[in-house]
């Protein structure tokens, strides 16, 4: 089966830099798109950023020019990088891979979740 492990969350002052990282482990053929989701206490998920096998990108407005997604096919793994963090990026964010083979099996997949808290 699939795992996804994700880290690199935790507790940042506004202002400050966090890097997420998720890594897609098992009999992985290919990954379509990957990408990062959060959740705020009370609210839906949201897509904050998802990017294609092809380096395609897309961003929620509200992380346009502070966040950076990346991707390292090779190793199955999807980045985050987050600057300029503000207290309403707090929330669990979640990764997740689209469109994963596996022998002849196609499936989506979530990472755990990790906290990411923005105070001072």
């Amino acid at each position: 089966q699939v795992q996804m492990v994700e880290s690199g969350g935790g507790l940042v002052q506004p202002g400050g830099s966090l890097r997420l990282s998720c890594a897609a482990s098992g009999s992985i053929f290919s990954i379509n798109a990957m990408g990062w989701y959060r959740q705020a206490p009370g609210k839906q998920r949201e897509l904050v950023a998802a990017i294609t096998s092809g380096g395609s990108t897309n961003y929620a407005d509200s992380v346009k020019g502070r966040f950076t997604i990346s991707r390292a096919n090779a190793k199955n793994t999807v980045y985050l990088q987050m600057n300029s963090l503000k207290p309403e990026d707090t929330a669990v964010y979640y990764c997740k891979a689209d469109g994963v083979r596996v022998g002849i099996y196609l499936d989506d997949y979530w990472g755990q979740g990790t906290q990411v808290t923005v105070s001072s």
